[in-house]
């Protein structure tokens, strides 16, 4: 189904018997014709040959007459291709009869884990945790409907020094208490109570101390109170991933302490591979090729000189048993840039380790931050940190608005389901549709209009196709003949096609931008043909033809959206 893969495979045998090599044809999308090869402009000096020569003779060497209705050099020597109505027509009267719309699944499925999200016990989900979580979430969904077995890993930060006065606060406070108020999701005060009283209480502050002893000596009676707190933290968090719709589930949290039986043996294998070496008391690894300003070897810091693990310890285990144990062979790890740097010594330690070897691989996939509209970081009134929920609930509250007023005859439910669904998609697609390396502006005016590159104008052109099959009270037949005679049916025809090569392209380099791109392009151009073509006032059989291309642009759509994350509403 991928236009530019038939004429890449028809061009680069006659190409390699013109120049004696293999050639790389160079094919793309053109102004000119439907597409244009370049190549010959830089064999010419290879060669020793015009450019234009080069590209006739190509020209007669490939086999294109049932693919291309024009073929033809111009310019310096572009080879531009027109692709034939009968050819496109054909492509897509099999996609519309094929379920996977031309992607097909993985003829080698892996085993893919995804570490995304990762809020922090006890501490509340703020607007920081949105970006891992709206894209580690696209990646899961996509990876999955390609094939792959993917493995979904909430990384929660769940150990460590902070829980001896946390448990302290909840037993100040009672067990009864401190549940109640853990599960109205009101964990930025717990957390900040505890961190006052450790900061005013010399008392507290001792038996915190000591709570972290108990609790990393395994006594029974802290440990229950720990999973309290990781329980009713799990818990809101649940919430929070319900409003967001997102995948993740309760089986998905791992978290910290879930490796901490791992962390000795991790240790020694460094120690018995000859890969560690003390620095100032601590045990290091200093994987190669990483030094710091002074030019002197950066150090990852397994375990502290005070004899506890420092996060790399837990890393390393972490990806051990992914690789080891759950055979994983393709680990993303979606955290935001700041991080790059210590996930790339990580993995270059776990390689050296022999725990992180081919086909196994890790992938940072980093991301920017989200900015105010003042650009810079995104901050409450008060100046702290955007609690997440407060976000997803203006969002939703500003399209369940929007929804009301644009259509009165929505009952009270229904506005409110449309408003959720708009709401949270336009969250989604902002962040989604932004080069997720750079940062982007939260701009709730921009991210909710109808017209341009957002979720509720592929949502509206979604239920626009839905009217239209509610109107002609029948459904589209897929066996039916494809006319492509108005220009605006040949463009929605060409980005129809497109939907393999882009989902294909996305799924190996996680730039959803791409994916967002293209239906976008796609959304477009069936405005265009609703507006040039008439569906259900013109005559058969071009009423069917063009019932079937409102069909497969829906179909598309919606599976599109869907990798996204995003729902679509029949009505808007």
């Amino acid at each position: 189904m991928d236009l530019e893969k038939l004429l890449t495979d028809r061009l680069t045998p006659a190409f390699a018997t013109v120049a004696g090599t293999p050639v790389d044809p160079v094919v793309r999308r053109s102004q000119r014709a439907d597409f244009q090869s370049d190549a010959a402009l830089a064999l010419a000096r290879q060669l020793g040959r015009p450019p234009q020569a080069i590209a006739a003779e190509v020209l007669d060497r490939a086999d294109l007459t049932d693919l291309c209705s024009a073929a033809e050099v111009s310019g310096p020597g572009f080879l531009n291709l027109t692709v034939a109505d009968e050819a496109l027509a054909g492509m897509v009267s099999a996609l519309a009869i094929d379920l996977r719309l031309g992607v097909p699944v993985v003829t080698e499925p892996e085993t893919v884990l995804v570490d995304y999200s990762a809020p922090n016990v006890a501490k509340e989900m703020h607007v920081g945790h949105l970006r891992s979580t709206v894209i580690g979430d696209a990646a899961a969904r996509l990876l999955e409907w390609l094939g792959h077995r993917v493995l979904r890993a909430n990384h929660l930060g769940d150990w460590g020094t902070p829980f001896g006065m946390l448990i302290e606060h909840l037993v100040d406070l009672g067990e009864a208490e401190a549940a109640q108020e853990l599960s109205m999701g009101d964990l930025d005060s717990f957390y900040k109570a505890a961190r006052v009283k450790f900061d005013a209480d010399d008392t507290f502050q001792e038996r915190s101390r000591r709570r972290v002893v108990a609790l990393q000596g395994g006594d029974a009676a802290t440990l229950r109170l720990w999973r309290l707190l990781v329980e009713q933290s799990e818990r809101y968090f649940l919430t929070v991933y319900d409003l967001l719709d997102v995948t993740l589930s309760e089986r998905d949290f791992h978290g910290e302490s879930s490796y901490n039986d791992l962390l000795g043996s991790v240790v020694e294998g460094l120690d018995r591979l000859g890969l560690l070496r003390e620095s100032d008391g601590a045990a290091c690894v200093f994987p190669a090729g990483y030094e710091g300003r002074g030019g002197e070897p950066l150090p990852l810091i397994v375990r502290k000189t005070d004899g506890g693990y420092g996060y790399p310890a837990t890393d390393l285990a972490a990806i051990r048993h992914r690789t080891g144990t759950l055979g994983a062979t393709r680990l993303l790890y979606v955290v935001g840039l700041p991080q790059r740097r210590h996930f790339e010594m990580v993995y270059a330690a776990a390689a050296q380790a022999g725990w992180l070897t081919p086909p196994a691989r890790a992938e940072h996939v980093g991301f920017g931050s989200i900015l105010g509209a003042d650009g810079r970081m995104l901050r409450s009134r008060a100046g702290g940190s955007v609690k997440l929920v407060g976000l997803l609930e203006e969002a939703i509250a500003r399209a369940t608005a929007m929804a009301r007023e644009r259509n009165p005859e929505l009952g009270e439910a229904e506005a409110a389901e449309v408003g959720r669904a708009v709401g949270i998609g336009a969250i989604k697609y902002a962040d989604l549709s932004s080069d997720r390396h750079k940062d982007y502006v939260l701009d709730w005016e921009g991210m909710l209009s109808l017209d341009g590159n957002t979720a509720p104008y592929l949502q509206y052109a979604y239920s626009r196709i839905q009217s239209i099959f509610g109107r002609a009270g029948v459904a589209a037949q897929p066996e039916a003949g494809i006319s492509l005679a108005e220009p605006a049916e040949r463009a929605l025809a060409f980005e129809l096609v497109g939907f393999g090569r882009v989902v294909g392209e996305v799924a190996d380099s996680l730039e959803f931008h791409h994916l967002t791109g293209y239906l976008y392009r796609l959304a477009a151009a069936f405005s265009a043909f609703y507006e040039r073509c008439p569906v259900l006032r013109a005559e058969r059989p071009i009423r069917d033809s063009r019932l079937v291309l409102c069909d497969l642009t829906a179909r598309v759509l919606r599976q599109g959206l869907y990798m996204l994350g995003i729902q679509t509403p029949e009505r808007m």
